[in-house]
């Protein structure tokens, strides 16, 4: 397992968790072997003890061919620096899902791919496989193999916004290196931030109760109906193992990163260019802010976007509540006109949008809305300081 500023690898968005993956040429099949997708078995209902419609086994039985244990070797030229997580067949031509993290080591600038990656299916069957790209700042990485002679059964993929506190979910991967493990679980919560391998943050994540350890990084959280809710990338502990908290990144981040490394090897992400914090009712009333809700703004990054067009960063610090406030700055209550219940909103607003797009803001200043465009810029690896 790897750790960084407390995810194996996850840090200031607009800008401790651990990572769960854990710290010889191989033959493959035949190309003359044609590829087999195998179809998802039909099941009727389980039941036991879980909630109605929730049946792990049925879902075990269904999704478990799909997911894949990944193997990383060679990083920097060392031989026996390596790694072991989890991933999952996306497609029938042999591409797979897992976190960036498993198949890379370091931060930001410094970040470095595995010299070889292999991928384990259910079966036995271990083949070499190419890592097509990585995004760093959602620890999402795709792999391709050649699919000839292997039984692919790829994962339905889910709706991250569908993801409600309580439902109940199943996590599949390899802790410890233990292939093929089940275990369940409920949505703890939903829409939080992560750290990732930069200076930003991972923004919508969901958290899970379901057991995650060194070794399911990259493997799938799912739904009652086996789609692909997340792709489990960390958990918060202080003795290093499972304590009940543990974030997966949501599968539409997943799938937005997945369509670009497709396309293009890599990805970009918008760029604003400030830090901000949650705005609550109390906090409005002692600064006289004019709005409630938000993403107060804190500092702008000097010849960034937000600072190009005009935004206004907090300037005096003010303590209140045991915490510190620099005041003064514009609070940014929506984007393209879509309302922001809380300062997350922010990120993912901006990550539907790239670089280079205008973003209408509509900010409260001096207790006044305004409405500000923004044309973003290009997220650089490391968070600029204000």
């Amino acid at each position: 397992m790897r750790r960084l500023a407390a995810a194996a690898a996850l840090a200031a968005l607009l800008g401790g968790a651990a990572a769960c993956g854990d710290d010889g040429d191989t033959k493959t099949v035949a190309r003359t072997t044609s590829v087999e997708v195998v179809p998802p078995p039909s099941s009727d209902d389980g039941g036991g003890d879980q909630p109605a419609g929730f049946d792990p086994r049925a879902i075990y039985e269904r999704e478990s061919p799909g997911v894949v244990t990944v193997l990383s070797a060679g990083f920097g030229g060392d031989p026996s620096a390596g790694g072991l997580g989890s991933g999952f067949v996306v497609s029938g031509d042999g591409e797979i899902a897992t976190n960036a993290h498993v198949v890379t080591q370091g931060e930001g600038r410094s970040i470095r791919e595995a010299g070889k990656v292999y991928v384990r299916f259910p079966d036995g069957n271990q083949v070499q496989a190419e890592v097509k790209g990585f995004d760093p700042f959602s620890d999402v990485a795709l792999l391709k193999v050649d699919p000839a002679g292997l039984r692919l059964r790829p994962l339905p993929l889910g709706t991250a916004g569908s993801a409600q506190v309580g439902e109940p979910v199943a996590a599949i991967g390899s802790p410890f290196g233990e292939e093929q493990s089940l275990t369940t679980g409920v949505v703890s919560a939903t829409g939080r931030s992560i750290e990732s391998l930069t200076g930003f943050q991972t923004s919508g994540a969901i958290q899970t109760d379901a057991s995650i350890n060194s070794g399911n990084s990259g493997g799938p959280l799912l739904d009652a109906q086996g789609r692909v809710l997340g792709i489990n990338s960390q958990i918060r502990t202080r003795s290093g193992e499972s304590s009940g908290v543990g974030f997966a990144v949501p599968v539409d981040v997943v799938k937005r990163s997945l369509d670009q490394l497709r396309r293009d090897g890599k990805v970009r992400y918008g760029y604003l260019g400030v830090s901000t914090k949650a705005v609550y009712p109390q906090l409005a009333d002692e600064f006289d802010l004019g709005t409630d809700k938000g993403a107060w703004v804190q500092e702008v990054v000097r010849g960034g976007p937000a600072d190009d067009a005009g935004l206004r960063a907090g300037g005096d610090q003010r303590r209140f509540q045991e915490d510190t406030w620099l005041v003064g700055g514009d609070v940014i209550v929506a984007v393209d006109g879509r309302e922001l219940q809380r300062d997350t909103d922010l990120g993912v607003e901006l990550l539907r949008h790239l670089p280079g797009t205008t973003v209408k803001l509509t900010i409260v200043r001096d207790g006044r809305r305004k409405e500000v465009p923004v044309k973003l810029g290009t997220r650089p690896l490391e968070s600029p300081q204000g």
